[in-house]
């Protein structure tokens, strides 16, 4: 059980090309938690559909937004087109999912981003949702996931889910596991 008043959940965005209604919806659902959005630059980034988000840091210093030896609450990787080019060969991305999931937290991804977690090895013989495209599921294959037509799946403290996932129940499920529903 986290505590509401000092739950911290990280959002992780493409640089450019991030699923706008993903983001946007889960912004919505985590109103009442204190979230931060980094990305790889931490420069000005724009959606899919144009909306421009400044995120509140750059990937590199995940570490430097919370107190020493703190770690967030939950690591949700939103998802979109952009997630191929600025987050699947990030070097940094797969220590901060792995890092915190053995710390015990909650982490996620969305659409395209799934990969992120596959190549931090953290979806290893589990079934997860993700997205119709060719290379992604090649990409969790190849890290021994097993593909599922389930538009959302979570296990143990890895939450998953397709394109076609709504960032609400995501962000709805992730709430759930962190006791905050």
């Amino acid at each position: 059980m986290v505590d509401p008043q000092s739950a911290t959940i990280l959002l992780v965005i493409p640089q450019n090309r991030f699923c706008d209604q993903q983001l946007s919806e889960l912004k919505s659902v985590f109103a009442g938690v204190k979230t931060l959005i980094l990305s790889k630059s931490g420069n000005e980034a724009v959606g899919e559909m144009k909306m421009k988000v400044l995120p509140d840091g750059i990937l590199v210093d995940w570490d430097k937004r919370l107190l020493p030896n703190q770690k967030y609450d939950a690591v949700v990787v939103v998802g979109g087109k952009g997630a191929k080019n600025s987050l699947w060969n990030d070097p940094i991305l797969p220590q901060i999912l792995t890092d915190h999931f053995r710390a015990g937290k909650v982490v996620g991804a969305l659409g395209l981003s799934v990969v992120s977690l596959a190549r931090a090895g953290l979806l290893a013989r589990q079934g997860v949702s993700a997205p119709d495209n060719e290379l992604c599921i090649r990409e969790l294959e190849e890290a021994e996931a097993f593909v599922v037509e389930e538009p959302l799946t979570f296990s143990d403290r890895v939450v998953t889910a397709g394109a076609d996932t709504s960032g609400r129940v995501f962000g709805e499920k992730i709430l759930e596991l962190l006791g905050l529903d």
